[in-house]
């Protein structure tokens, strides 16, 4: 069975809950709670997971507990623990780079400066072929601002803006895996109005 593992980064714990850095955890909170699925947690992913299957598929939604500059740790060690390819994983992060609610899906590469995926990069010995999901969340305007920016609430237009693409993505695992990869770029491209990189 063909297996697609989206991986959401954040913080973990109360203070982080909808910073716009924890726009990826979000994204995977929001899926689970689409098909109703609890994470369990499993120390040794060193996060929790919850499973969904289909027909001829089935998607493995994670929730890393470490903090965002260690997700590696995570992504590296459920990718041992269920026996995946790094491409079949897709990485959900907040995009400085974008603006806010703006989304783009990438096949491979760096890290662009995201800690996040510097981590993991560097957790799996340099094996940056695991797909990215980028949800934007505008940027403040300076370098000097961006820590202090990336850790607030974004304010509730911002965030009515994100929850609306994360609806209108919330089929984005089960297209990947029916339609395939450059299928689901252009479905998103043309049907959402976002923009993709494939």
């Amino acid at each position: 069975m063909e297996v697609l593992m989206i991986a959401g980064l954040g913080n973990p714990g109360d203070e982080y809950s909808h910073t716009r850095h924890n726009a990826g955890l979000d994204f995977v909170n929001f899926q689970c709670s689409k098909y109703s699925l609890v994470p369990k947690k499993e120390k040794l992913i060193h996060g929790s997971y919850a499973i969904k299957e289909f027909d001829d598929f089935k998607l493995i939604f994670l929730k890393p507990s470490t903090f965002m500059n260690e997700s590696g740790k995570c992504i590296s060690k459920a990718k041992k623990f269920f026996d995946l390819q790094t491409s079949q994983i897709l990485i959900v992060h907040d995009e400085l780079d974008l603006p806010n609610g703006y989304i783009k899906l990438k096949k491979a590469g760096g890290h662009g400066g995201h800690n996040g995926l510097r981590n993991i990069i560097d957790q799996m010995q340099g094996d940056n072929n695991f797909k990215r999901l980028r949800l934007g969340i505008g940027h403040p305007g300076k370098g000097k601002n961006v820590t202090t920016y990336v850790l607030k609430k974004a304010s509730k237009k911002e965030r009515s803006q994100l929850e609306k693409t994360f609806d209108n993505c919330n089929s984005i695992g089960e297209i990947i895996m029916t339609e395939g990869w450059e299928k689901a770029t252009m479905h998103f491209h043309t049907s959402k109005g976002a923009s993709i990189e494939s």
